[in-house]
């Protein structure tokens, strides 16, 4: 019997992936970027639409930036979000979709 051939993972990817599953694992995480699936947010427009303050969706946009899940681009004095990953979404729009059709 022939002896199977496996691949294994870098701890390097082990340790991203884990941080990223990290990344969704956070309700304020979801909801932005769920609302980034959707559209291109300003700062201000999330607060508004999440009914957050500045700083917090600031701390949240940062940490999901860091892992290159999310971009900006700015336009004058407004920095505006969208999603830079769509993996990363297509995992939790499946997620979503799983959990509605329970």
């Amino acid at each position: 019997m022939e002896k199977a051939q496996h691949d294994f993972l870098t701890q390097e990817t082990i340790d991203k992936v884990a941080l990223t599953f990290k990344a969704l694992s956070d309700p304020t995480r979801i909801k932005i970027l769920h609302l980034l699936s959707q559209e291109e947010c300003s700062v201000g427009h999330i607060t508004e639409v999440l009914n957050m303050t500045q700083s917090g969706v600031s701390h949240q946009l940062s940490f999901l930036r860091n892992l290159r899940l999310v971009k900006y681009r700015r336009e004058g004095q407004t920095f505006y979000y969208s999603i830079d990953d769509e993996h990363v979404i297509t995992i939790l729009k499946q997620m979503v979709h799983h959990i509605m059709h329970e």
